[in-house]
């Protein structure tokens, strides 16, 4: 395991450091964790960049009908694949700085979508977390809740709400952190909360299962 780890690392650097600049870096791919770009509609884990305390992949408090986002709190429990899905349906694959649609792929069919969406917090310490319930495509001011971006960040990215190319109506932009709840790891915006860097790890590769 610890071979398959440093190969796979080493991907994540050389898709970084080696990788040409971008003359346009807002239409530059999103690279997964072997250097390969992101498509749509393929399943992807993400999980956080950092191994041990802080480590953990993404998953839902509810993985056969997923409801609020998380981050497990153990490198060894396998995340919930996502898909994402570009505001521009004639785009297959998923540049920085461009909104998307976020959902987890499931097989069963569930009274509620597995679309992420942001949804107002009742707790002081948090404006909005992340949930499911969202609608897919359809980018306007009914759905301006379920557009997310893709933002690099060091050696891996961020995950940010800032649907600004949907609805030129002043809308809220904050970085996606982690918020700690009852032992739960929820995926939350509030200024106060540090971005939750990630990467993505196509399902089926060798890094997906470390």
């Amino acid at each position: 395991m610890k071979s398959t780890l440093l190969v796979c690392f080493s991907f994540l650097l050389f898709a970084f450091v080696f990788s040409k600049p971008s003359t346009a870096a807002d239409n530059e791919p999103v690279l997964d964790f072997q250097g390969e770009e992101l498509k749509a509609g393929t399943e992807y884990i993400i999980s956080s960049v950092f191994w041990g305390a802080l480590g953990g992949d993404v998953s839902a408090t509810n993985k056969t009908c997923p409801d609020d986002v998380i981050q497990y709190s153990s490198d060894l429990l396998p995340g919930l694949p996502v898909t994402f899905s570009p505001a521009n349906s004639e785009e297959d694959v998923i540049r920085v700085s461009t909104e998307l649609n976020i959902k987890f792929s499931i097989k069963e069919t569930c009274d509620q979508s597995p679309v992420w969406k942001i949804q107002k917090s009742t707790n002081p310490e948090v404006q909005w977390f992340v949930t499911t319930g969202g609608v897919e495509g359809n980018p306007g001011t009914g759905t301006i809740a379920n557009w997310f971006k893709i933002e690099k960040a060091g050696i891996g990215y961020k995950l940010v709400y800032c649907p600004e190319d949907i609805c030129r109506c002043g809308v809220l932009c904050r970085d996606i952190g982690i918020y700690f709840e009852n032992g739960k790891r929820i995926l939350s915006l509030s200024d106060a909360l540090s971005p939750f860097l990630v990467v993505f790890k196509k399902v089926g590769s060798s890094c997906s299962s470390i």
